[in-house]
């Protein structure tokens, strides 16, 4: 019997229709951007110091330059190991007072400057940043700077707490649905986002915004997937995630004209607002319909398919019934379905466990490469260009060798590269970097590989929840990150790295239990999850497409 790829084989498995479908998809995918990694320019930490009432006007008198007003000013400024006693403390002088030396004014005082009294940063903090972020805007540094953590953590346990209800929302309602309804929340939740006032409610935002998001790119994700035919579907969805890097791009860019964290908010969120159009240009996805039994539904898209790729239906597939084998109907989703047999529950652990590491790993990274104290565009830029050639890396290899063997060398070297650049003297800059941006590209080599497996690995009916139940410790991965790396550095620097080595070494290794989905039909049912690992070539049992008894005995 015929398949629903079957039918994409004759009325196009990527031709205008689908092409249509994947660049609108991959617009919205662009806009996630801001969410995701949003936090290193929103969140920028500049350098800063106290601010010491008098300070400037003694200077001025005095005719310092900035480098001698800070080393007359501030306690240990520009020593490696002084960062935090020269942001979060200054000396306790009234700088105000007459007869101060302009030549050494704390000995003219004490006589010896380590006598000197320190004291807590009492009037606020000059930052060193022309333009303005939410550190420089709500003071987030020295005792206060685990707020900034907390802001980032805050859009993550968002993602965590709206994947399992938006993906149950997708397969249950459809993807269009889904993709819409969430969509507008995003763009509220951003707009709302720059004109509230106090930090409280930027984060309440935040995590609002981290409800929704995530839930709507891979809402989309899934849809791009599930309307081209096999031999399309990993390139379009590597490159559905490759519209992602081009954000990558364009967020940087922006960011660098516009310096001002609620200006840029503002800027990356309006243009969002003609998305909501996408009600007139998104299919919803057939096999969905026909997996919930809508049979007229998916056979009047497969027919507006069928017409905007200027082809025409087999006469044979004309007056066909769509039926889910096995199933007989619709199925509902369910998160026992995860975990009910041993293949599915070994699948689901496994991919857990991978979207984890991708997640520490890819935004740990970042991270760690800021406080290096470089130019914050060009370390971005670096860093956002790397997975360029990680999605060349994936398009080359897949399908000469598999998916398996590519994503597990990608999680070992980006291990063995953070390792190599926790060993490397930090002196010999340009070899740390080169080893960074390795472990860069081989993460986000692994972070879509994850991604596009997982699809593959789960039938149509829940292939969606399966996903954003997996991809929920992502979001766990992206809780814990920020402690881990601002935290772990203050024990040692390259503490971070060699967690990441240990989490990516592991996860490479357990890719290698999964079975190969190279060549596979996606599956329908949780029974062709069971039988993928015993079957060396694709199933023939699929969505099949019942032809009704004239057209048989005509055929």
């Amino acid at each position: 019997m015929p398949t629903f790829d079957d039918i994409l084989e004759q009325i196009g498995e990527f031709n205008r229709f689908q092409k249509q479908t994947f660049f609108v998809l991959s617009l919205l995918s662009a806009t996630f951007t801001p969410i995701y990694v949003g936090v290193v320019f929103f969140g920028f930490t500049p350098e800063h110091r106290c601010f010491s009432p008098g300070v400037a006007e003694l200077s001025r008198r005095c005719g310092w330059s900035l480098a001698e007003q800070l080393n007359h000013t501030v306690p240990e400024w520009g020593g490696h190991g002084a960062a935090f006693g020269s942001r979060c403390r200054r000396y306790d002088v009234d700088w105000n007072a007459t007869g101060l030396s302009c030549t050494d004014p704390l000995g003219s005082l004490a006589g010896n400057r380590s006598s000197v009294p320190l004291s807590p940063c009492q009037d606020g903090w000059l930052y060193d940043y022309p333009g303005t972020s939410l550190v420089t805007e709500f003071n987030l540094v020295c005792e206060d700077s685990w707020k900034l953590d907390l802001f980032q953590s805050s859009v993550n346990a968002g993602f965590f707490i709206g994947s399992i209800n938006i993906g149950y929302i997708a397969d249950r309602f459809g993807r269009k649905f889904c993709l819409l309804s969430t969509f507008l929340a995003n763009v509220v939740c951003g707009i709302l986002l720059v004109f509230v006032p106090s930090y409280l409610w930027i984060v309440i935002f935040r995590f609002l915004q981290g409800l929704v998001s995530k839930g709507c790119w891979t809402a989309g994700y899934i849809l791009v997937t599930e309307v081209v035919g096999p031999q399309y579907r990993r390139t379009v969805g590597i490159l559905y995630q490759t519209a992602f890097s081009v954000g990558l791009l364009v967020f940087d860019a922006i960011a660098y004209a516009i310096p001002h964290w609620r200006w840029l908010q503002l800027t990356v969120t309006l243009p969002s607002c003609f998305f909501l159009l996408l009600h007139w240009f998104l299919p919803e996805s057939p096999r969905w319909l026909i997996s919930q039994g809508k049979n007229d539904e998916a056979k009047k898209i497969v027919n507006d398919i069928a017409k905007k790729n200027r082809k025409k239906i087999p006469s044979h597939f004309e007056d066909t019934k769509f039926e889910d084998d096995d199933e007989g109907g619709k199925q509902s989703p369910s998160l026992i379905d995860l975990v009910r047999t041993p293949q599915m529950r070994k699948n689901t652990f496994i991919l857990m466990y991978n979207w984890f590491t991708s997640s520490v790993l890819y935004q740990g990274l970042i991270m760690h490469m800021g406080l290096a104290g470089g130019n914050i565009y060009l370390d971005f830029l670096y860093s956002a260009l790397v997975e360029f050639p990680a999605a060349f890396i994936i398009i080359v290899t897949i399908d000469r060798v598999g998916r398996r063997y590519p994503w597990a060398a990608a999680n070992m070297v980006a291990g063995a590269a953070c390792l190599v650049t926790a060993l490397i003297p930090a002196d010999i800059h340009w070899l740390k970097l080169i080893a960074a941006c390795l472990g860069r590209m081989g993460i986000t080599m692994a972070f879509e590989m994850v991604c596009f497996v997982n699809t593959e690995l789960y039938p149509t009916y829940i292939r969606n929840l399966g996903v954003m139940v997996c991809s929920a410790l992502c979001d766990v991965g992206g809780i814990v990150v920020p402690f881990i790396v601002y935290r772990l550095v203050e024990i040692w620097h390259e503490l971070p790295l060699v967690v990441f080595t240990v989490l990516g070494l592991i996860a490479g290794g357990l890719v290698l239990l999964l079975p190969e989905t190279k060549g596979r039909v996606l599956p329908e049912t949780v029974e062709d999850v069971e039988n993928f690992h015993r079957q060396s070539a694709p199933k023939d049992k699929k969505i099949y497409l019942h032809v009704q008894t004239s057209e048989v005995a005509r055929d």
